[in-house]
């Protein structure tokens, strides 16, 4: 696959995961949204934890949406072909806190229900939030070399 072909394929698909994140985290308050979906699967776990389910995934839409704005924040670089740049240290940085809250927040959602599934995605968010904090020192020490090579040239 060509290169060109890979970075618009993944600049349409985050774009596409923001922006449907975005409406689908403000639809999920409406009355009766969340009640059609728990329909159309067949689950009746939530019954008697409306509210709950709504606020864990409403925080949990917000979460998601801002990681995807920092990679959309990231991959902007990418374009420009500078992607040892400070900002991009700071994204990363974010988007590690950003899994550790989801991570929590999952954690304590098995508080109203317990799912092997759920417990997978806290130990994903987990690596993915130590990921990215080790990701941005390695891109941190990036941009200080890149910075010192600069200034001898």
């Amino acid at each position: 696959m060509k290169r060109e072909t890979v970075i618009v394929f993944t600049k349409c698909l985050l774009d596409i995961m923001f922006f449907a994140g975005i409406i689908v985290t403000l639809v999920l308050p409406l009355p009766g949204v969340v009640q059609k979906i728990t329909d159309f699967f067949d689950f009746h776990d939530f019954e008697g934890r409306y509210t709950e389910i709504i606020v864990i995934y409403f925080v949990l839409g917000i979460l998601a949406c801002l990681i995807l704005g920092e990679l959309r924040k990231m991959f902007r670089t990418v374009l420009k072909e500078d992607c040892f740049v400070k900002e991009n240290v700071v994204s990363l940085q974010r988007m590690g806190t950003y899994s550790f809250v989801i991570a929590a927040v999952c954690l304590l959602r098995t508080v109203l229900y317990m799912t092997i599934a759920m417990l997978v995605l806290v130990l994903v968010f987990i690596i993915a939030g130590l990921f990215s904090k080790v990701l941005a020192f390695v891109f941190d020490r990036a941009v200080a070399y890149k910075l010192e090579n600069d200034l001898t040239i």
